[in-house]
């Protein structure tokens, strides 16, 4: 690959980092670009995944005062960790453009309830405290967020956002303790499928190690920033990138 391509791939990882520390979605920069460098798309994808992995780590140690109980990160991280391994499965063994045709229906849904996740919470929770879960929501939000998951170890772009929306279904309405547990859940889930993919030797290393060091500078960047421009910023920020995801991936989709 042409030295200029390699400078092309760790720019847009430093934006992907940023993008995918206040809301996700970052994989729909670098995944394009990756492809359009030349490099084929399910080996991108693969790629894709080990080279953003550390720029969550970023994100989680920038919202690491603002992480919610420890019962909470369990309850996720289980059924995260089990849809990951999954998702990178079937990443190498199925067709790329079968799942893509649904992620932009995903990505949108998952955009709307969020936009609305005051009054969905209030709904769901009887008007009570996000404290007082009903079970029956609770396990919904489980078996959702092993959908993410796997979603998440097959392609992956949007998965904050969504994961965001699953939060919402709980009573969750501090978009800094959301994204705190939603970058805890992203490294778990992109931790397990970058482990398979380099087992089966689909990562191109060089594109993955410049794009770790651009994600986490952008992830620890964009941690700094969302908390100094607060909640409702950052949410409004949050729902335009889930509309510009979806979107694009519509594009990507019919292209």
């Amino acid at each position: 690959m042409a030295p200029w391509k390699h400078g092309v791939v760790l720019a847009v990882s430093v934006a992907a980092g940023f993008v995918n520390s206040i809301a996700g979605g970052g994989s729909l920069l670098t995944f394009p670009t990756l492809v359009w460098v030349g490099v084929p798309p399910v080996a991108a994808s693969a790629t894709n995944t080990v080279g953003l992995w550390p720029g969550n780590l970023g994100g989680v140690f920038g919202f690491r005062r603002h992480l919610p109980e420890r019962s909470l990160i369990v309850l996720f991280g289980l059924p995260s960790l089990a849809g990951g391994i999954i998702g990178a499965v079937l990443l190498l063994r199925t067709p790329q453009h079968v799942f893509e045709g649904l992620a932009p229906v995903l990505v949108f849904l998952a955009t709307v309830l969020l936009a609305a996740q005051e009054r969905v919470a209030k709904r769901i929770t009887g008007g009570g405290l996000a404290g007082e879960r009903r079970p029956a929501y609770a396990a919904a939000a489980v078996v959702f967020q092993l959908l993410v998951g796997i979603y998440g170890g097959f392609f992956g772009a949007g998965i904050g956002i969504m994961m965001l929306a699953a939060l919402a279904i709980l009573g969750l309405t501090d978009i800094h303790q959301m994204n705190g547990l939603k970058n805890v859940l992203t490294t778990g889930i992109n931790g397990v499928a970058a482990v398979y993919f380099a087992a089966k030797g689909a990562v191109l290393w060089t594109d993955a190690a410049l794009m770790a060091a651009g994600s986490v500078a952008g992830g620890v960047a964009a941690a700094v920033a969302a908390q100094r421009l607060g909640r409702r910023l950052v949410r409004q920020a949050v729902i335009a990138i889930g509309v510009i995801a979806s979107a694009s991936l519509v594009l990507k989709f019919l292209g």
